[in-house]
């Protein structure tokens, strides 16, 4: 019997370190208010960066306290992000996963706690769709398709062979899957079109570079370089510079994002195209948690808006982005 106590201090210990781990957010600890437990994949590309911005600032504007984590694209450590805010009684859960599979447990252990989940940016591919109330993201699948679309148009006329390096999202990751899918659906119409090198860049500008350094060692004809995200496609713009050839003319470059490093070497005709993913979700989510919140019906897919950009495009944009 004597032990209760202590074990009363050592849980409520444990919960302050859970508390100041997982938080981050503007809350104001008020027990009373609307509280959304976000698990962010990481901080891994400039379009992440203004994702995160977006959902950080849209929570404080609609006086949502904010628990926040950064899971350093560690599916392991989303999960026990996502567990800390079921203990800690959250309103809402919402978030980025890593990856695709592996994420029905701890889905069935919020849906037992009876906190909703709404999953942003990227989906998870269960089978079980009670387990989330909506998916709010962009279409990859579409995005892929798009870069896809451009190359068979650039390309339609060109002689021989055209030779296309890939470089892919994180491994498992929905947009890397949908978005070589979209891409090889297109291309795959036309025999002349060869995917010759297709790597996992992780989605930053420090591998992008790496593998791109790799593919210019090992392949002898590059036409194409097609990127599943502006870091990654950035990153290879260095290589392909340090390799003596020129980006956007040598080597035609296609990426997915839009951030305005992006935008601005498209200007600077270092990149060809430019197909948009929209990372300002924020207002949109808060509107979905007051909804889940208060038990409402949300559809089951919200798609973002988005557009694509060519060199004049791109100009004319810049002076406003955001991000």
């Amino acid at each position: 019997m004597a032990r209760k106590p202590w074990t009363a201090i050592v849980a409520g210990v444990a919960g302050l370190l859970l508390l100041s781990a997982c938080g981050g957010g503007g809350g104001t600890g008020d027990s009373g208010a609307l509280t959304l437990g976000f698990a962010q994949v990481g901080a891994e590309s400039g379009w992440r960066t203004a994702n995160t911005k977006s959902i950080q600032e849209s929570a404080k504007a609609a006086g949502i306290e904010l628990k926040f984590s950064d899971a350093q694209q560690k599916q392991e450590n989303q999960i026990a992000a996502i567990r800390s805010y079921i203990q800690q009684k959250v309103k809402v859960i919402a978030f980025s996963p890593v990856v695709e599979s592996g994420w029905d447990t701890v889905l069935k252990e919020a849906k037992t706690a009876n906190i909703p989940v709404i999953l942003t940016d990227r989906a998870v591919d269960s089978q079980d769709k009670s387990l989330y109330k909506t998916f709010l993201g962009s279409d990859f699948v579409a995005e892929g398709r798009k870069a896809g679309e451009w190359l068979a148009k650039e390309f339609g006329s060109a002689a021989g062979d055209v030779s296309i390096v890939e470089l892919q999202g994180t491994t498992g990751s929905a947009p890397a899957n949908d978005r070589k899918k979209g891409f090889a659906d297109v291309i795959a119409s036309n025999p002349k079109f060869k995917v010759v090198a297709s790597q996992t860049g992780e989605f930053t500008r420090a591998k992008g570079k790496e593998v791109m350094e790799a593919f210019l060692k090992s392949q002898p004809k590059i036409d194409v370089l097609y990127a599943h995200n502006d870091d990654m496609a950035l990153g290879a713009i260095e290589a392909i510079q340090a390799a003596g050839k020129v980006p956007g003319k040598d080597i035609k470059i296609v990426s997915v994002d839009g951030v305005r490093d992006a935008l601005q070497a498209l200007a600077d005709g270092k990149i060809n195209h430019v197909v948009e993913c929209n990372p300002l979700l924020g207002p949109q989510l808060m509107d979905l948690v007051k909804k889940v919140a208060a038990g409402e019906q949300v559809p089951p897919r919200i798609e973002t808006t988005e557009t694509e950009f060519d060199q004049a495009a791109a100009k004319a944009a810049l002076p406003e982005r955001q991000y």
